[in-house]
């Protein structure tokens, strides 16, 4: 088996090859098409082809002339305003000796960047507008000074569909010579949570042990419980049987290596799977999202996770 990760062996090297992000692609073919394009900020949740579009953007555009026309960087290792009035500002001035007029740069986790940064980058992209074109990826497009965002295109991109996840698994796996299960399809598909980088790390994890890929190897890969297991634990907890409940997340803890915020995650999805009033239902989810908080906050996991299935049987009453 090949040491380079699937992630990268299946990005897409040109905007036709790219799934999921239909109207974005159409519009980004006809800049290539117009060999013109505006500044660019690319916004969404990871793994959902934001880097992918940008680099196949880039090669539709520059061809063999890729590594001398392009400039990327990350911002959250590179996120200081000393950056951009060095390398970026370096690269930015200097005029592209190529048939497109133009050179790109492109700020990967732009969201990253300090706030000094962004308002540098700002006069940056103003002054070295005519042969420099500037994409920006952000997971959050919030923390995008609104300067920023004004200067720039806006793109969304959406997590991708079932039927995309699915198509592109099944072809990595004909390729690599997978027998996949359809519930491992589904475990994939559970997991990945529309983030494709995700789908195709946990597959190769789970393929390091053979080539017949089972449900059980992508939940332990990817180091999530089978929603039923939580859901098990949830309902003890509800039954008022909280000794059971306390066993079952201690269980899923050890089995699957989960950290407290992971069991909080799949407890907030499996919600809606409960038989209880919508009322319940509600208070639940404030109750998931108040212990979260504490997580975050840097409270003892196991002691909060606890303390969240004891509030389950004072809802239940």
């Amino acid at each position: 088996m090949e040491l380079i990760p699937w992630t990268e062996k299946y990005r897409p090297k040109t905007l036709d090859d790219i799934i999921g992000q239909k109207n974005i692609v159409s519009s980004l073919k006809g800049y290539v098409k117009a060999r013109n394009m505006p500044n660019l900020l690319f916004a969404g949740p990871p793994g959902i082809g934001k880097t992918t579009a940008t680099l196949a953007l880039a090669h539709d555009i520059f061809g063999e002339h890729y590594n001398e026309s392009v400039l990327e960087l990350n911002a959250s290792d590179e996120r200081g305003i000393d950056v951009v009035r060095g390398k970026i500002k370096d690269f930015a001035r200097t005029i592209a000796l190529v048939q497109v007029p133009f050179k790109i740069i492109f700020l990967d986790e732009a969201d990253a960047l300090t706030s000094d940064a962004q308002h540098a980058l700002r006069r940056t992209m103003e002054m070295y507008a005519s042969v420099t074109r500037f994409v920006l990826g952000a997971n959050y497009s919030s923390k995008i000074i609104e300067p920023l965002q004004s200067r720039c295109s806006v793109f969304r991109f959406q997590p991708l569909q079932e039927e995309d996840v699915k198509g592109l698994i099944e072809r990595v796996a004909k390729t690599e010579n997978l027998k996949v299960d359809e519930k491992a399809i589904a475990a994939l598909i559970y997991v990945s949570e529309g983030d494709m980088r995700k789908a195709l790390n946990a597959l190769q994890g789970a393929a390091m042990a053979g080539s017949h890929i089972t449900e059980e190897e992508i939940f332990k890969n990817a180091s999530r419980a089978h929603p039923k297991e939580i859901s098990q634990m949830m309902n003890a907890a509800l039954e008022g049987k909280f000794i059971d409940a306390r066993k079952h997340l201690r269980d899923l803890m050890i089995s699957y290596g989960m950290s407290g915020e992971d069991v909080l995650i799949q407890m907030f999805r499996e919600v809606d799977s409960l038989k209880i009033p919508e009322a319940s239902k509600v208070a639940l989810v404030d109750k998931i999202g108040e212990y979260n908080f504490r997580l975050v906050e840097g409270a003892n996991e196991t002691i909060q996770i606890e303390a969240l299935l004891a509030q389950f049987l004072v809802l239940k009453k």
